[in-house]
């Protein structure tokens, strides 16, 4: 379950392009175009992110994506821009929240399904603090990133919460569910 580890001028361009990516959307209204090629190798690879935004430690935005499917620059670009505008929780970020956000980067190693016998042999698996996990039943479907443990520490509270993420009742419970967990390179 491996993940990609950056050095600290990797993660500082990770974050600039994140921070122009979300000014240029206030300027021009669409997501800034990014060219690849002009960044460091690690960079270019492809991988799955997470773009979450926070004024004064309280959400603001989070979109990313589960799945690797375009190098990994673009894909901070695109949710940075996303996280700020299209997050449907949010009204889109305003220029006064502009120099108050905080942007934290999750880059996501490849999920791995989980196998269990019920609910409490899928709790005593979990990681707490390691852990991201993805939660698909049907049409429902809902993950959390490991960072989401720092508010909800215990494993029930987390795989409930989880489950209303998903759009299903906390009480709900199906053996062919499908649970899948990932690790995150955050920063």
């Amino acid at each position: 379950m491996s993940s990609i580890s950056l050095t600290k001028e990797e993660q500082q361009v990770c974050h600039q392009v994140a921070r122009d990516s979300i000014e240029y959307g206030l300027l021009h209204g669409k997501k800034l175009t990014v060219n690849t090629d002009e960044y460091p190798q690690p960079l270019q690879q492809k991988y799955a992110s997470f773009v979450t935004l926070h004024i004064d430690s309280v959400l603001r935005g989070c979109i990313g994506a589960l799945e690797a499917y375009q190098p990994l620059i673009n894909d901070i670009s695109e949710h940075a821009f996303a996280a700020a505008f299209s997050d449907p929780r949010f009204p889109a970020l305003t220029n006064n929240e502009f120099d108050f956000i905080d942007i934290e980067i999750s880059v996501l190693g490849k999920p791995e399904p989980v196998m269990f016998e019920d609910e409490e042999d899928l709790l005593n698996k979990i990681r707490p603090g390691i852990d991201g996990l993805i939660l698909e039943s049907g049409y429902h479907r809902g993950t959390f990133l490991p960072s989401v443990w720092e508010q909800l520490p215990e494993k029930n509270d987390f795989f409930q919460h989880l489950k209303m993420k998903a759009g299903l009742a906390t009480d709900w419970w199906d053996n062919n569910a499908k649970v899948s967990r990932y690790e995150t390179f955050s920063f």
